[in-house]
């Protein structure tokens, strides 16, 4: 069992910054990959960023050159750095934990890009 505790969302403006923080209860070694979905309203959950046990990273094409995914191996902790938010980022991140067998998933955490 894999639990994910999502950190640091919140209500920024267009152009600005944040970051998301997902803690996992195991060693991110164990891990095949961990990522980050986002789920707008009527829309399909879709990948925003993943990054496996060997260090590759993938982005979706929406977020390229904005967002950034990173992890702390140590604090067992994966990060995403979005900037240049956009209105259209509005959405539920979840983090996502891949062993291949199975996927696990965060609560979910809400990040609103509005005036």
């Amino acid at each position: 069992q894999v639990q994910l505790v999502e950190s640091g969302g919140g209500l920024v403006q267009p152009g600005g910054s944040l970051r998301l923080s997902c803690a996992a209860s195991v060693s991110i070694f164990s891990l095949y990959a961990m990522g980050w979905y986002r789920q707008a309203p009527g829309k399909q959950r879709e990948l925003v960023a993943n990054i496996v046990r060997d260090g590759s990273t993938r982005y979706g094409d929406s977020v390229k050159g904005r967002f950034t995914i990173s992890s702390d191996n140590v604090k067992n902790t994966v990060y995403l750095q979005m900037n240049s938010l956009k209105p259209e980022d509005t959405a539920v991140y979840y983090c996502s934990a891949d062993l291949l067998v199975r996927q696990y998933w965060g609560q979910g955490i809400q990040v609103t890009v509005s005036l």
